[in-house]
């Protein structure tokens, strides 16, 4: 009996001292795609939240405790995506998660948040549905929405473009979403849409869909799709004799491998963005000095993008004082003028970030800051 009640003790002492422990830490999930074809906008993700994890915790952490980043690789996959992030909420008991990069991966992951009651914040994924799946999901990119408005206007009014083709990616969601968006202002402002074509994600060839829009003769084509194909139409569209400017979102942001295989085609096209290597706010260039420092490369959006999703974490247990899921769901929405590399950014009541979008122009192999368009 005695050695039964001293077992029983030595249980007891090692539950509650494992309890303890892990009471020490705070645990924040990311999930995205680290290998495969859209790993560049993982990895910077990634890399943009280690570094404000690690600017946080050589301040002291949060709430008196060191905070951990548990990250899982979606490979690109719907079905990862889901296993990762039941693994984040079940396994390793995350107060908040980060992800996805891509849409289309952000609206599988929702509904699984969601019903547990997690916060979500997506750094990136701009389709307006993700937010809508319930009040625990939120993001601190611009939506499509606005970033297609924001092209329209820009080929009409800035360009002085009054003809237009489209090329998307019928397999995703962001692709499709962005070019119906551009089109409704495009067409509303007096524009005019000669051609609408279609592609699958890992296409490489893309003459024939080429070829039918140069017949039409567009003054521009919108390629609202990722880097990797957005390269080789730019590459085949100009080996058919197309003169004009090719134009996009925020999924062409990887400089490396967009010029890589576009080369000098792409030069002399513009994309909308979340943020410029050249503002000159303070904050931002010491952001850009400290994370080339750390990771060896220039942030791109998508880096700037995972710091300031997490910071903005970090902002709502700060402000809520606490943890638990609904206080840090509550102080999240009530999100107003955070200063993020990004740019200012207010939580509206669809928990979507109002917050401004850049216009670049891809120049001598480089991205250049065109203008600033508010939200």
């Amino acid at each position: 009996m005695k050695i039964f009640f001293l077992t029983f003790l030595l249980i007891l002492t090692l539950l509650f001292s494992g309890c303890e422990k892990e009471s020490d830490k705070i645990v924040i999930g990311f999930f995205g795609a680290l290998t495969g074809t859209e790993a560049t906008f993982g990895v910077s993700s990634r890399n943009g939240i280690t570094l404000a994890l690690e600017e946080l915790n050589s301040e002291g952490g949060l709430l008196g405790k060191k905070v951990e980043l548990k990250t899982y690789d979606t490979l690109g996959s719907l079905e990862e995506t889901k296993l990762s992030v039941e693994r984040l909420i079940k396994t390793d008991d995350v107060v908040a998660v980060i992800g996805e990069v891509a849409s289309s991966r952000s609206l599988v992951a929702a509904p699984i948040a969601q019903s547990h009651r997690i916060p979500m914040v997506t750094p990136s994924s701009t389709n307006p549905e993700i937010t809508q799946v319930g009040d625990y999901i939120f993001r601190v990119c611009f939506i499509d929405p606005f970033q297609g408005e924001v092209m329209a206007k820009f080929a009409f009014h800035s360009l002085k473009l009054k003809k237009a083709a489209v090329l998307r990616d019928t397999q995703s969601q962001y692709s499709v979403g962005l070019a119906n968006y551009f089109i409704k202002t495009f067409t509303s402002l007096g524009g005019t849409i000669l051609a609408d074509e279609n592609y699958i994600s890992g296409d490489v060839e893309f003459q024939s869909q080429l070829l039918k829009i140069r017949k039409k003769k567009p003054e521009f084509i919108f390629v609202p799709g990722y880097y990797s194909e957005v390269a080789m139409i730019s590459r085949q569209s100009k080996d058919l004799g197309f003169t004009g400017p090719l134009m996009g979102g925020d999924g062409w942001d990887d400089l490396k491998n967009l010029s890589a295989i576009a080369g000098d085609s792409i030069n002399g096209s513009y994309f909308s963005n979340h943020y410029t290597l050249e503002n000159p706010d303070p904050e931002v260039q010491k952001f850009i000095t400290v994370f080339e420092k750390r990771f060896g490369v220039k942030p791109d959006s998508q880096a700037a993008l995972g710091y300031d999703a997490a910071r903005i974490i970090f902002d709502a247990i700060r402000r809520a004082k606490s943890i638990e899921n609904q206080k840090i769901r509550d102080a999240l929405s009530e999100t107003k003028d955070f200063k993020g590399i990004t740019g200012t950014i207010s939580i509206n009541q669809n928990r979507d970030a109002v917050k401004p979008a850049v216009v670049l122009q891809v120049k001598k192999n480089n991205f250049s800051f065109v203008e600033t368009v508010g939200p």
